[in-house]
């Protein structure tokens, strides 16, 4: 599969400031950080399981028990570190349409091409570059279906 390149130069809004990170898709990744940056697992999972933020769990289950009322709408999330890379992670975090045109998850880093957007959150994306990199960095240490997915 050939490298799509893709550089936004959109502003994300005053929420963030400044212009959305550019990135490269190859071979149904983005093999880099959004930030250059590691994630941070600790803040990843807050995100997650943060109704108001992440909206993951609306969707998925995941390794929550303190969270009742997980989605079952979209794959599990345990074990998701152990199916897919970091690359592939993270490119379903920014726009998962690029998996699948069809998906019912947010583009969390998108801003342009969107519909039914709440007028607050036009040009703005769901997560900065940093809470990307923290949710994939947490995704990743979920190698096992049946970890519970508390961070020591």
């Amino acid at each position: 599969m050939r490298a799509l390149a893709v550089a936004f130069a959109l502003l994300s809004g005053a929420a963030y400031g400044q212009a959305l990170a550019p990135f490269q898709i190859e071979d149904g990744e983005i093999r880099a950080s959004l930030t250059g940056q590691p994630g941070d697992p600790a803040r990843g999972r807050a995100i997650v399981g943060e109704r108001q933020k992440g909206l993951c769990l609306l969707c998925h289950k995941g390794p929550f028990p303190e969270t009742p009322f997980q989605g079952d709408l979209a794959p599990t999330l345990n074990g998701v570190g152990a199916r897919l890379s970091e690359g592939a992670l993270r490119l379903r975090m920014v726009d998962g349409a690029n998996v699948n045109p069809q998906t019912i998850m947010p583009a969390y880093y998108r801003v342009d091409g969107l519909t039914r957007v709440a007028p607050a959150l036009r040009g703005k994306p769901l997560l900065n570059a940093q809470e990307i990199e923290d949710v994939v960095a947490y995704l990743l240490t979920l190698k096992d279906g049946d970890a519970p997915g508390r961070l020591k």
